[in-house]
């Protein structure tokens, strides 16, 4: 997929959801995956020309595994000309060895994200990005149903009081196939994974799944995301008019 088409997705979720407002300070959540790069140059870009003016922020959070190395990722963020900070933490030694959680997915998940929060906080922003894609809004809804028994997705955006911040997911639009097309042909420097449960998760379960759905019934994903998007889930925000 080439920049242009990706773009086009991201303002129409960005105009859909009024994902940007005037002035904003956005902190992209930068894993060192193909998900956040790709979202990382996308809304960089649309930062160029698009009518209400924004700053675009990147944001690692280390968890602490030695293999780590954010050096590539640093040396991109300067030739985009953005912002980069890594806030180390230990995060995986307290989940993994501290607390040896069983299923350490969603603490680890909590503990980044306040510690992401709190960078994009002391970095003065006001919105975070997170490079949730069509894919993972379709995989969430199925986790929901399958081990939850109710029907959600997370919204395209999401205010939180106690912190002020704003989460916005671009991406919703943006099919992973897509992703994964635009990084390699872009040559985006993607991290190698380093976390030790990586494919053994509920996630990695619902991916698989979704792909075997796709594949015995094709244009079901489209459909699911049809569903989850016209849900009327109590949380996600209205369409906006534009």
């Amino acid at each position: 997929m080439k920049l242009q088409k990706l773009l086009s997705l991201v303002r129409q979720a960005v105009d859909r959801y009024g994902m940007i407002e005037e002035g904003d300070r956005i902190a992209v959540g930068v894993s060192g995956g193909k998900d956040s790069l790709a979202l990382l140059v996308a809304l960089k870009e649309l930062s160029r020309f698009y009518p209400k003016s924004f700053e675009v922020y990147a944001v690692s959070v280390d968890l602490g595994f030695d293999s780590a190395d954010y050096g590539e990722l640093l040396r991109f963020c300067e030739k985009l000309q953005v912002k980069y900070s890594v806030v180390r933490t230990q995060i995986g030694r307290i989940v993994l060895k501290e607390r040896k959680e069983k299923h350490p997915c969603a603490l680890c998940a909590k503990m980044r994200k306040g510690a992401l929060a709190k960078e994009a906080l002391r970095m003065g922003c006001n919105k975070i990005a997170y490079a949730h894609h069509k894919d993972d809004f379709v995989e969430t809804m199925l986790l929901s149903l399958i081990f939850q028994g109710r029907f959600y997705a997370f919204p395209p955006v999401t205010k939180f009081e106690d912190t002020g911040l704003t989460v916005v997911r671009p991406l919703m639009l943006v099919e992973e196939t897509q992703v994964r097309g635009f990084v390699r042909a872009c040559q985006l420097p993607v991290m190698q994974k380093v976390c030790p449960v990586d494919g053994q998760t509920k996630r990695a379960y619902a991916k698989a799944l979704l792909g075997q759905i796709q594949r015995e019934h094709p244009g079901a994903k489209e459909r699911l995301f049809h569903a989850v998007t016209q849900g009327k889930l109590s949380d996600w925000p209205d369409r906006v008019d534009v």
